[in-house]
């Protein structure tokens, strides 16, 4: 049974390239489409918050003064993630910032830890959408609501639910479940697949799918 961690950060700015820091995290589990445990805690790193991220996420530079150092943060939530392929809205985003406080705190890459993102997967599963915020894709889905939006534990738990029902429409859709889908639907492996695909190659490659246990019980 395949277990799923979609995380989320808040920051101080859009690129650690460009010297932002986390001020949050959080990491949500899923297991079987099911919601099996959360993690979240803010981030001391010593980086201002500008007022306007302030007033966005609702976290102030106070409140980080209280917070465990990032470092320690970073090592728990590699501890709590640890074997499991991620999940993020907007991944090229939150991978970043994973990549680069991993870094800063010492922290062993896990190779288990490759990205699947949700926005590019809206993009190719639901064109009708308005556009492909989270919360737009919320609406869509009606989807629970999980409290104030740009809290990280908020949005990984909406982007964990998104991911439920991005895995049932794939399943439904393109008649796949995928290796360790469950009864969740396709698996993380099929998923990274998907989202690198064009729209239009995606009904060939759904039947490619749909053969290929044919073509291995037939050698």
């Amino acid at each position: 049974m395949q277990t799923i961690a979609v995380i989320d950060f808040e920051t101080t700015g859009i690129s650690p390239t460009q010297g932002a820091r986390a001020t949050e995290i959080a990491a949500v589990l899923v297991e079987d489409g099911q919601i099996v445990a959360r993690f979240q805690s803010l981030m001391h790193t010593g980086a201002w918050v500008p007022p306007f991220i302030e007033q966005l996420t609702g976290i102030s530079n106070a409140m980080l003064a209280q917070a465990p150092p990032a470092r320690a943060v970073m090592h728990e939530v590699m501890r709590f993630t640890h074997g499991c392929p991620l999940v993020a809205h907007n991944a090229s985003f939150d991978r970043g910032f994973w990549q680069a406080e991993g870094e800063r705190a010492g922290c062993e890459p896990d190779p288990a830890h490759r990205f699947a993102c949700t926005v590019l997967l809206s993009r190719r599963l639901y064109p009708q959408a308005d556009n492909h915020r989270l919360g737009t894709l919320a609406k869509l889905h009606r989807l629970p609501d999980t409290g104030r939006a740009h809290r990280a534990l908020a949005d990984a738990l909406t982007t964990a639910h998104l991911l439920r029902q991005i895995q049932a429409d794939v399943a439904q859709r393109y008649g796949v479940a995928g290796e360790a889908g469950g009864s969740a639907g396709a698996s993380h492996a099929l998923l990274c697949e998907l989202q690198q695909l064009q729209r239009a190659q995606m009904a060939r490659w759904a039947a490619r799918r749909q053969r290929a246990p044919e073509a291995v019980a037939a050698r």
